[in-house]
């Protein structure tokens, strides 16, 4: 992740540019330890949702408990990228809308990251319409 200096904007590339790499070890600890991140879809950085996410298997997930008619979730499957900001560490990121068909089970995987991290207030997001409204971020 790269640092944010104040007073720049990081310029996020359109999705024909985008390259899906991998997230580093380090980008994996701070994602785990944080409660929270803060997202933005597509160009325009000053529409920010703060929202909780976990990780499974080196990737990075969140899910938008109101489901797809979410804003902010419709907001970045139409743009497919934008950033991410956790503990004062910004990266340009993608957005890739998951119905379960990366790997077989991985739903569950989530739902169970959820419950382990959040407990009690997991089932907000453990249900079948914030499922279908889970997003895979990936470094950009």
């Amino acid at each position: 992740m790269e640092s944010i200096d104040a007073g720049t904007t990081d310029t996020v590339r359109p999705a024909t540019e985008q390259l899906m790499t991998a997230w580093t070890e380090m980008d994996i600890r701070n994602l785990a330890d944080a409660n929270s991140l803060k997202l933005t879809a597509g160009p325009d950085l000053r529409k920010v949702v703060e929202i909780g996410m976990v990780v499974v298997d080196h990737d990075l997930y969140v899910r938008a408990f109101r489901g797809p008619s979410s804003a902010w979730f419709r907001a970045a499957v139409t743009a497919t990228s934008g950033t991410v900001a956790v503990h004062g560490i910004r990266r340009s990121v993608t957005f890739r809308a998951v119905n379960g068909e990366l790997v077989d089970g991985i739903d569950d995987r989530i739902d169970h990251a959820f419950r382990a991290k959040y407990g009690d207030a997991a089932p907000l997001v453990a249900d079948r319409r914030a499922r279908a409204a889970t997003l895979r971020i990936a470094p950009a």
